[in-house]
């Protein structure tokens, strides 16, 4: 893969990608074609204003750090949103610190990364992002499993089980199914794909050998954030603190 440079060619190209997607989408009814042109807007605009921040970023640890936490709090927000709780955002945030902030620490003050803005503004980007995955797929499946199965739900509390015990049992599913996409991509990493922090590494001149280190690391660290980031979100889904608004009206105890 070599780098790509603005240019005719290139708008062609995303234009085509853009009508393949939106002619996919008419085609099977899916209704999203409006919701994709406005994604791959917004990616455009926000990725030339990325641009421009991180240049600033990559030379100054502080200006990384601000960068980093505008990062999570977005993660936050968008994962919020997808799963109904917008109004209970705190708790996804405290989910979501529980997975990143280990990983993170480890990395860095292992020294096996170096504590700069070149190297926390990607690392920590691609840890937040599937983090933030992982705690979307987590509520999205969990919430809607305690939807079909209100009556299990009250049939366990009819016989003296505790509720975190009950939501926890309904929902315990849920917790493998978010992880499993990513521990896929660890299993086939190198086999089927030729992940981002691998391909970063060769194009910014590092040997393959870096590469992998770097890709393994990123890797690991992913499957660590999202393993912590959904065991805990479980938890709080069961005390029923972080619940959407029709599911707290239902699952009373």
């Amino acid at each position: 893969m070599t780098p790509t440079a603005p240019g005719l060619p290139l708008a062609i190209a995303l234009i085509a990608l853009v009508a393949v997607t939106v002619a996919v989408s008419l085609v099977a009814r899916l209704g999203l074609s409006r919701q994709v042109v406005w994604a791959c807007a917004r990616a455009i605009l926000q990725l030339a204003a990325v641009s421009l921040i991180i240049t600033a970023t990559l030379s100054h640890v502080g200006l990384a750090i601000a960068f980093i936490l505008l990062m999570f709090a977005v993660a936050v927000f968008t994962s919020a949103g997808r799963c109904g709780v917008r109004d209970r955002w705190w708790w996804v945030a405290v989910a979501m610190a529980a997975g990143v902030a280990p990983v993170l620490a480890i990395v860095f003050l292992s020294g096996t990364a170096p504590l700069t803005g070149a190297a926390l503004v990607p690392i920590a980007g691609i840890i937040i992002g599937n983090t933030m995955t992982g705690h979307t797929l987590l509520g999205r499946k969990a919430f809607d499993q305690l939807r079909g199965r209100v009556g299990e739900y009250e049939a366990g509390l009819a016989v003296g089980l505790e509720r975190p015990m009950v939501i926890e049992a309904i929902i315990d599913r849920s917790r493998a199914e978010a992880v499993i996409p990513n521990l896929d991509s660890t299993r086939t990493v190198g086999l089927v794909t030729l992940p981002g922090a691998f391909v970063g590494v060769l194009l910014g001149g590092g040997s393959p050998l870096e590469a992998g280190a770097a890709q393994v690391l990123v890797l690991f660290g992913i499957l660590a954030a999202q393993f912590i980031t959904v065991t805990v979100a479980a938890r709080i889904v069961g005390s029923a603190h972080l619940l959407p608004e029709d599911l707290r009206d239902r699952l009373r105890p």
